[in-house]
């Protein structure tokens, strides 16, 4: 069993591994593939902190930078299909509440994926392994997620994998949107408790066997 940590003691994970999708703690190891991953079609990254090709090896940088002061965990997100990393995730803003050696909640974001990834089970599966490590190993009472409030299909994608709508918390955090650098944006606040675990793994649980079922090439929406 893996053991979790919190604040006091920084933000760490393991590998996490599915069928469809194996969760790698992020490295420079991952920066060709990741490149390649970024410049497929772009259309759906309007509001989304996705790097050129170009700033792969510096976006991973920064990542393990922020990884190193406890509060964030990376991952890539490398497909089991073709064993090449498709997109980043991660565990980050750990809050302890009660006592600093419990991790009480976690938000899961930094999140994107290729093009040729989206609608294939990737995501579903990815949500499925960290928030069952974060609820079952770490035993957290919450895992939470947010996005810009105007991305309709990042909401839908969140809504998707169980997280329940909370609300919008104006001028919240950093904008990625193209020409609103240096202001900030709305952010659409989800969350997962202890409490709804259960239905939320059983329902992502139900999408992957899915995916499983009918192979995973081919788009199914927002899996």
């Amino acid at each position: 069993m893996s053991v979790g940590f919190g604040v006091g003691l920084g933000l760490k994970a393991p590998l996490l591994a599915g069928e469809l999708v194996r969760l790698e703690p992020l490295g420079h190891r991952h920066v060709a593939e990741l490149a390649v991953a970024a410049e497929e079609n772009r259309g759906s990254y309007e509001f989304t902190w996705v790097p050129r090709a170009d700033e792969v090896r510096a976006y991973v940088d920064a990542q393990l930078g922020r990884a190193a002061t406890g509060q964030l965990a990376p991952y890539a997100q490398v497909s089991t299909a073709t064993g090449k990393a498709v997109g980043v995730t991660a565990y980050w803003e750990p809050r302890s509440w009660v006592t600093d050696d419990r991790l009480d909640a976690v938000e899961v974001g930094f999140t994107w994926l290729a093009n040729s990834a989206q609608g294939t089970g990737v995501n579903a599966e990815a949500k499925l392994l960290l928030f069952r490590h974060a609820f079952e190993e770490w035993g957290v009472s919450r895992v939470d997620l947010k996005t810009d409030a105007r991305n309709a299909r990042s909401r839908a994608a969140i809504q998707s994998v169980g997280a329940r709508f909370e609300g919008v918390l104006r001028n919240w955090s950093r904008s990625w949107a193209p020409g609103e650098e240096g202001r900030l944006r709305d952010s659409a606040i989800y969350s997962i408790t202890a409490a709804e675990w259960g239905e939320c793994r059983a329902g992502l649980e139900a999408r992957v066997r899915a995916r499983l079922a009918r192979g995973n090439s081919g788009a199914d929406g927002l899996s």
